[in-house]
């Protein structure tokens, strides 16, 4: 058990993105990737699909990690009603960003917060609004070959290069978009009695 008798901090994930984030809050934690379907329902709202996916990673380790504060979560991005996923190719990478061209593309942004000594779970959506840009083909395949976004809902890194792509963005928090709003985590481990000093 970590210092104090704190419950341990297991990341239900091996993000690089994600890591990062909490470690810039001084966070130790421990990744664990959960293994799970990650296929949308029927009629399952983008949104909904991130909640449920969230929760399902946490819960999925609980069993192996039986006294820790998990933290798992999901993003999806939704264009014109329909989800953006990781585009895996630079054709699917070109395709995503033409459509985005001009649009406004909402990301939902899922935390889950699992406390698996006792079993409660606390979730939340925190959705983030992008207004791209105008985008050419010359653009768009300038960008790609400049960041590798394979494996990035939306095909972008708004932590690097990405940011050139958008007009604006409406947020909550900063963070969310690099998909963990690290606000709402602090509210929810503080739910948890754990404090971060």
């Amino acid at each position: 058990m970590p210092p104090n008798n704190r419950p341990e901090l297991v990341l239900a994930s091996q993000s690089p993105y994600r890591r990062a984030l909490l470690e810039k809050l001084g966070l130790r934690v421990r990744c664990r990737p959960a293994d799970i379907d990650e296929s949308p329902l029927p009629q399952e709202t983008p949104a909904k699909t991130a909640l449920r996916l969230a929760e399902e990673k946490a819960r999925a380790l609980a069993p192996y990690e039986p006294n820790a504060l998990i933290i798992a979560g999901d993003q999806l991005a939704e264009l014109d009603g329909n989800a953006l996923g990781k585009p895996l190719t630079t054709a699917n990478a070109r395709d995503q960003l033409s459509r985005c061209s001009g649009k406004s593309v909402v990301f939902h942004t899922a935390l889950c917060l699992l406390n698996s000594a006792t079993g409660q779970s606390r979730q939340l959506i925190d959705p983030v609004v992008v207004n791209f840009r105008p985008l050419s083909r010359t653009y768009i395949d300038a960008y790609l070959e400049k960041e590798d976004v394979l494996d990035c809902a939306g095909s972008f890194k708004c932590e690097g290069l990405g940011i050139c792509l958008f007009e604006s963005i409406q947020a909550n928090d900063p963070n969310t978009l690099q998909g963990l709003p690290l606000i709402q985590l602090i509210t929810l481990l503080q739910a948890e009695n754990y404090s971060l000093f």
